[in-house]
C-alpha cells in the first residue's frame, strides 16, 4: 500500500498539505522477527505499514500475550509514547519482513502547529486509534472466544494463513486447543 493511499485513509489532505506531511516521511525495511517498538521505551517514531505484518504484546507473568494485529495500510505506535511521551506498555514484533513508512512524532507535532489541516489529520488518526481500541476492548469483553474467532474471520481472513495458531490464540483470549475445537466445530 503506497503512501498516499494510507494517509488518504485517515483524512483527506489538500495536496499542499499532503506534501510537507510526506516529506517528514521515510521509507524503511526490518526483517521479521525484529523488535519495532519496545516495552518500556518511550517511542518517538510512529511507522504505517507498507507491506507485512505485524502483532502487539504485553507480558502477563511468564506469558506473551498478543492484543493486536496489523496488516497493509495500518499504523504502528505506542499510543501512550505519542500522546503523553511516556513510555510504551507494548512490544510490537514483525511477523513478516516489513516494509514500513516512518515518521518522527516530533516533526508531526510542529506540523500540526504549522498546518490546521495536518492537525484535523491528527485528530482523525486518533479518533480511529480510539474506535479501533474500543472496538478490541468491547469484543473482548462481551463476545465469546467463538465470537471473537468469527469476527476475526470475517474482518481479517488472510490472517489465519499468515499468524501462528499460537498467537490468534493468545489474541484471543484462550488456549490453542480451544482455538483447535473452536476451528474444528465451524468447519
Amino acid at each position: 500500500m503506497n503512501i498516499d493511499e494510507i494517509l488518504d485513509n485517515i483524512y483527506l489532505l489538500p495536496d499542499t498539505s499532503k506534501q510537507k506531511l510526506k516529506s517528514n516521511i521515510r521509507e524503511v525495511s526490518y526483517p521479521k522477527g525484529h523488535v519495532l517498538l519496545k516495552v518500556n521505551k518511550a517511542e518517538k517514531n510512529i511507522y504505517f505499514i507498507k507491506k507485512g505484518m505485524v502483532r502487539a504484546y504485553a507480558y502477563q507473568k511468564e506469558n506473551e500475550l498478543t492484543f493486536w494485529f496489523g496488516t497493509e495500510g495500518e499504523t504502528i505506535l505506542s499510543m501512550k509514547s505519542y500522546v503523553e511521551n511516556e513510555k510504551g506498555y507494548e512490544n510490537i514484533e514483525l511477523l513478516e519482513n516489513c516494509e514500513l513508512y516512518e515518521l518522527r512524532t516530533s516533526n508531526l507535532q510542529e506540523l500540526f502547529n504549522l498546518d490546521i489541516y495536518i492537525a484535523n489529520w491528527g485528530r482523525k488518526f486518533a479518533e480511529r486509534e480510539l474506535i479501533k481500541t474500543e472496538e478490541r476492548l468491547i469484543s473482548r469483553q462481551f463476545k465469546t472466544a467463538t465470537e471473537r474467532y468469527k469476527e476475526l474471520l470475517t474482518n481479517h481472513p488472510n490472517l489465519i494463513q499468515r499468524v501462528q495458531l499460537g498467537f490468534i490464540a493468545s489474541y484471543l483470549g484462550i488456549t490453542q486447543v480451544s482455538l483447535s475445537r473452536i476451528r474444528s466445530d465451524i468447519k
